[in-house]
């Protein structure tokens, strides 16, 4: 384990989490990389008790406030998920056309070789940076869903939240989304 400070105590509670690509490699720059991650959450929802209440994946990292249903651990499911597009993307890097393949296979191989468990490459950093949203403080967690939305205005990438794609800014503003989610209200 690493020495993340932000862990999942609470397995059924809802946590806004960041997934990091290592070395903040721009990877989802590519539609089959979005893909994976989009495919991977809605698999995780249908089969693995995943519950999304917001997300935004922008190019090198994924914000989300998850939560499992009741017989499922969200650290279980963060790790399937980050086990499974780990694999599913570089796979897809090594076999798709991508120009800068050698490169960020390069960079996935040198950040595994510290980590005893990883065989290959290492794709997420080891942290999540759980930060548990209590209920009882429903103007936090806003607060986070409205953090999630604005990332891509902030990077200058649209001007309006809900024109994102890769985002449920759209869910919230009464367009169907990529992922189906579950709105905070």
């Amino acid at each position: 384990m690493s020495g993340d400070k932000y862990l999942i105590a609470e397995q059924n509670a809802p946590y806004f989490i960041t997934f990091t690509v290592v070395d903040w490699v721009d990877v989802f720059t590519r539609l089959r990389y979005k893909e994976i991650i989009t495919d991977s959450l809605t698999h995780c929802i249908e089969k693995k008790g995943l519950v999304v209440w917001a997300w935004c994946l922008m190019s090198n990292h994924l914000h989300a406030v998850l939560q499992a249903s009741e017989g499922h651990e969200l650290s279980g499911i963060i790790r399937d998920f980050k086990k499974h597009t780990s694999k599913a993307i570089v796979n897809a890097m090594q076999t798709e056309p991508e120009s800068r393949r050698e490169w960020m296979l390069h960079r996935f191989e040198w950040a595994g070789k510290s980590d005893k468990r990883i065989t290959n490459y290492k794709f997420w950093q080891e942290s999540n940076h759980a930060i548990l949203l209590n209920p009882h403080f429903p103007a936090v967690a806003q607060q986070k869903i409205k953090y999630i939305h604005d990332n891509p205005v902030r990077a200058g990438i649209v001007e309006v939240a809900e024109d994102y794609r890769y985002s449920s800014a759209r869910d919230y503003s009464g367009k169907t989304g990529l992922v189906k989610v579950n709105l905070w209200i």
